[in-house]
């Protein structure tokens, strides 16, 4: 880019200058003014920067190169190190910098008379941070010139005598509206206060009130979790969520097979993590798996345990004794969200004492409603969840619903031909709850469990 030409020489140079980097070149009219950097992020002005030209000033006895090393590059404010707020000046050959030396009849080589001024760059010297005395009408200009492009975060080239004043009283315009915004000029500026626009950034992304992460649901047990996790990933799938499922049996997408082994490996399980098409996700997880690659996410909405696994064949791992158990499993709570829920064997003390370590809400179920855990948890307005002459009650303080019968041809066939225990029933049950599932779509999909793919 070339500015502030008026001469037909130098307009013909520049324009074989802009022509040797592709194939059309642009001609403006030039704006008298300052350079300035304004970054639009969710349509308001969050930082601006103030660019300044950069000139040396002869002393009679270096070159132009030698000044600009000396008075320009030597500033520790440049480099070509990302972290620093200036790049350094280059004189290469047929660059605008060049150019510019030129319209003033010299050349890199030039030995420039004392005192005299010596222009060497006219942009890209983003300096100063102005964000508090941006005018509010320039600011609402950039947040429109970003609107009108379609972009929620921009740079916005204004180029103004006055970022004090309204641009159409001072003739300042907006020349540029750029998708891909440097942020480093605001984070560590030249001059004036560090600007936090990574922070806006990702407020607007993710605004505070919007959960960034999706439903993650983590279970854990004595080798009995396979099926629940399946029926938990099936009931998700009815609720509309493309569901991801990693378990022993392998590692499925919306009830498609994606591999047949390996599903509860560290590296194939965060596959379900960063697939963007994943609306929530189901982990099943073992004490080997837990003790030698950890669990493959950080926090869980959901966190499930249903027994207290053993430290038989895990001498290799130096597990100990069995008591030491329950301090690796108490990993499986501790990574559940302080909004989401554990949901706890009642009926095995080991299991039902890890409430204490859950920083959201406790889920207690038992085979009977009559566990002295599950009354004194009832009493507490905590929820619960059991079985009253064959049906399944899901319980919170004195409300009680009823969500099915095994009575049901369609249960009772899943119970009989060994696809379902009640127990499998009962924690899938408890987890679709949790993520706020309504009784008449759990009871649906328990009574429809093994049609579909993954099944087969």
């Amino acid at each position: 880019m070339s500015l502030e030409l008026t001469q037909e020489a130098d307009i013909r140079a520049a324009y074989d200058i802009a022509l040797q980097q592709g194939s059309e070149v642009i001609v403006e009219q030039f704006i008298t003014g300052l350079e300035h950097r304004l970054l639009v992020v969710g349509g308001r002005l969050v930082a601006a920067s103030r660019g300044e030209t950069a000139s040396v000033t002869g002393d009679g006895r270096h070159t132009v190169q030698q000044l600009v090393d000396l008075q320009i590059n030597a500033d520790p404010r440049r480099g070509s190190d990302g972290s620093l707020p200036l790049e350094s000046v280059r004189l290469r050959e047929n660059s605008p910098e060049v150019l510019e030396l030129k319209r003033q009849g010299m050349t890199p080589d030039s030995v420039p008379e004392t005192g005299r001024s010596v222009l060497v760059k006219r942009t890209g010297n983003m300096t100063t941070d102005i964000t508090d005395i941006v005018h509010p009408e320039v600011a609402y200009m950039a947040c429109l010139a970003a609107k009108v492009v379609g972009l929620d975060i921009a740079g916005v080239d204004v180029v103004t005598p006055d970022i004090t004043q309204p641009l159409h009283k001072v003739g300042g315009v907006v020349v540029e509206v750029n998708a891909g915004p440097s942020l480093l000029m605001h984070l560590n500026p030249a001059q004036g206060n560090a600007r936090d626009v990574g922070q806006a950034i990702v407020q607007h992304l993710f605004p505070e009130k919007e959960s960034a992460r999706i439903p993650v649901v983590g279970m854990m047990g004595d080798a009995d979790t396979s099926r629940k996790a399946q029926l938990v990933a099936w009931l998700l799938h009815l609720k509309g969520w493309a569901t991801g499922l990693a378990c022993s049996d392998g590692l499925y997408l919306n009830q498609r097979c994606l591999q047949s082994t390996g599903g509860m490996d560290f590296e194939n399980a965060q596959r379900l993590l960063i697939n963007r098409n994943v609306d929530a996700a189901v982990f099943e997880t073992d004490v080997r798996h837990l003790m030698t690659e950890g669990l493959p996410y950080d926090r869980c909405q959901v966190g499930i345990v249903t027994r207290m696994p053993s430290t038989q064949n895990l001498q290799d791992l130096f597990a100990g004794e069995d008591d030491r158990m329950p301090g690796y499993i108490r990993t499986q709570i501790d990574v559940v969200l302080p909004t989401g829920t554990s949901i706890l064997n009642a009926d095995i003390d080991a299991v039902a004492e890890l409430a204490q370590y859950s920083d959201g809400a406790v889920t207690l179920y038992a085979q009977a409603g009559t566990h002295p855990r599950l009354i004194a948890h009832r009493a507490e307005g905590g929820r619960t969840a059991f079985w009253r002459d064959d049906v399944l009650v899901l319980a919170q303080g004195e409300h009680e619903t009823e969500v099915l019968s095994t009575q049901r041809p369609a249960v009772a066939r899943l119970l009989k031909d060994g696809s379902l225990s009640q127990e499998d029933i009962l924690v899938a049950a408890c987890a679709a709850w949790a993520l706020e599932t309504s009784p008449d779509l759990i009871r649906a999909g328990i009574k429809s469990f093994g049609q579909n793919a993954h099944s087969h």
